[in-house]
């Protein structure tokens, strides 16, 4: 088992374009992390150099307390998943299994040992005799992770391992490999542009765009707590609503004003003066679907915090309902409770919006201005 840590690293490709920038980051023993960002954002590319597999450009890269920018791959103790499995097609899920302890001489007692512990922990024993044109993508998926069990590496690297897999058998995979990780108590570094994945699965998670970590933190206070705009549009199916608004401050509430409606919030931790300072200026307020309600009981309770909505479209999902609505030019989803709401395509309702899970940010920085 190892701590891995990464200090100011750069990587850098011919013709100029920086795809991670300082990136810094302690990793420690046993933890799951998760690096998780759009298309481009060098989630990716990161974990490539952890591996070995790309060059750093600049920084450093520990696993444990040894420096391993200048080390081989195959010398880094390390396992990686990639997003295509990467099975030898000739090979039965035994040899797959097997290739990289072979490799390495280990004896055949031994790597039948190893071979059939994964498979007894991954439930793939029945697999053995078989080629990977005979499996299904989730058993695919299955071999290729224990193929890495095998090697009892200090970090396991999984480059996106879920992609290529219909959504019934992500959601299995995911739980799959989070009992993995309780099970081996190893460190896992998980490469995903899921934010569902990265918030079901993490012990942290590292939110990247365009090779900067915007912030490094647990699920639960990715959520609650984004840094910036960024973070908290990306985390979070549907993501939170944004609207640019007036603030208007008082040591007894701070007013929100878009378009008609103004919203009053009275929390005591929008009052200590912080705000103060962007009296009569425009924000962006952002809120999460779930703190916009249709329930007549909420609506009538939430004096101050009510707006009007013009109903564009109604999903019912079973368990909840998302409602899709204008104010004004303002586009708004809320999850509400299929079971009280009372919204219908083309009326105008009353909202409520819950004033105490309100997030305020500065409009040129696009930072929060209340965590």
């Amino acid at each position: 088992m190892a701590s891995l840590s990464l200090k100011n690293v750069f990587k850098r490709f011919e013709g100029g374009v920086v795809a991670v920038s300082d990136f810094s980051l302690d990793i420690e023993d046993k933890e799951f992390v998760i690096l998780v960002g759009p298309s481009g954002c060098g989630k990716s590319t990161t974990l490539r150099m952890i591996a070995g597999l790309e060059e750093i450009s600049e920084g450093e890269i520990y696993i444990g307390d040894r420096l391993v920018n200048d080390v081989q791959p195959k010398d880094r103790d390390i396992a990686m998943v990639f997003q295509n499995y990467a099975l030898y097609p000739h090979m039965t899920v035994y040899d797959n299994m097997a290739f990289g302890l072979k490799l390495r001489k280990v004896p055949k007692d031994e790597i039948k040992r190893r071979v059939q512990e994964a498979a007894k922990i991954l439930e793939i024993e029945h697999l053995l005799d078989r080629k990977p044109k005979a499996l299904s993508g989730g058993q695919r998926q299955r071999v290729a992770l224990g193929r890495a069990i095998v090697r009892d590496p200090k970090v396991f690297l999984m480059d996106e391992p879920l992609s290529n897999l219909d959504a019934k058998l992500r959601v299995q995979m995911r739980v799959e490999i989070t009992r993995l990780h309780h099970r081996l108590q190893t460190t896992f570094i998980y490469v995903t542009h899921d934010q569902t994945e990265a918030m079901t699965m993490g012990t942290r998670i590292v939110v990247m765009k365009d090779g900067f970590i915007q912030q490094v933190d647990s699920p639960t206070n990715l959520y609650l707590h984004p840094i910036n705009i960024f973070v908290a549009g990306f985390m979070g199916m549907p993501p939170m609503n944004f609207i640019n608004a007036t603030l208007g401050y008082t040591p007894e509430a701070v007013k929100l004003t878009f378009g008609e409606n103004t919203i009053s919030v009275t929390n005591p931790k929008y009052l200590n003066g912080d705000l103060k300072e962007f009296d009569g200026k425009e924000v962006v307020i952002g809120v999460r679907p779930e703190a916009i309600s249709d329930d007549p009981a909420i609506v009538e309770a939430s004096v101050g915090s009510t707006f009007r909505g013009d109903i564009d479209v109604v999903e019912l999902l079973g368990a909840e309902a998302m409602i899709y609505l204008t104010c004004g030019d303002v586009s708004l989803t809320a999850r509400v409770d299929p079971t009280t709401t009372r919204a219908k395509v083309g009326d105008s309702i009353l909202m409520a919006m819950d004033a105490e899970r309100i997030h305020i940010f500065d409009k040129e920085t696009e930072k929060s201005l209340v965590l």
